[in-house]
């Protein structure tokens, strides 16, 4: 049977994860309390899949994969081996997290690649950062902490914390704090959030909220 976790928390007491019965999660898999796995979700052997997280419709979590606690995956989101999310990250709709960075199916003589012919590298994505609808992360990149990666974005380099970045390729269009909503600038250097009003400071390209731990 699939290992499940059973260890209380501040969400709630033990209790088994819900998994669809069309669901796919190897008995190897990991899965932890109170987490739903919706149809056709599929987490492959070793996958780590902490407490209180949702796996939509068609989610694919590949081998080893290591994902945190309150997280959720939406409807067909692809995160590919051996790829790292830590808690409170949200992957959009049919976004992918590649793993290879020069793919090819054949070797120069022709032969079919197997596991054994290329060594896969995976996307880390930090605590409570957020990954658009279709967007596309290229491994290795590290999205960084409360990052927003804007709908359709091919992201191709690293994500500082806090950084809003949309485009192809992604670039940074601005910052956000906890909430998830653009920070307003309060001039010299000092950036607020619309809704907490929490201060953040940009420092050498880098920001940080007020009283923050490095």
């Amino acid at each position: 049977m699939t290992t499940i976790t059973s260890t209380e928390s501040a969400a709630g007491p033990a209790a088994p994860p819900a998994i669809a019965p069309t669901a796919d999660v190897d008995p190897r898999a990991e899965v932890g309390d109170r987490t739903r796995v919706w149809h056709l979700a599929q987490v492959r052997e070793g996958a780590v899949v902490g407490a209180d997280c949702i796996l939509g419709r068609g989610a694919y979590v590949g081998p080893g994969v290591r994902i945190g606690d309150n997280c959720k995956l939406q409807n067909y989101a692809l995160v590919y081996e051996p790829a790292v999310l830590e808690d409170g990250v949200f992957v959009g709709p049919a976004a992918v997290f590649t793993n290879d960075v020069f793919p090819r199916a054949v070797n120069p003589d022709g032969s079919l690649k197997s596991a054994d012919d290329w060594e896969a590298v995976g996307v880390t994505v930090r605590t409570g950062a957020s990954i658009g609808a279709r967007a596309v992360c290229i491994a290795p990149v590290v999205i960084g902490r409360w990052a927003l990666v804007g709908a359709g974005s091919v992201v191709r380099s690293d994500v500082p914390d806090h950084a809003l970045v949309a485009g192809v390729p992604a670039r940074r269009i601005g910052w956000v704090g906890e909430a998830g909503l653009p920070l307003v600038s309060a001039g010299d250097g000092a950036w607020r959030c619309p809704r907490t009003g929490r201060l953040y400071r940009e420092v050498d390209g880098l920001l940080a909220a007020e009283g923050a731990r490095s």
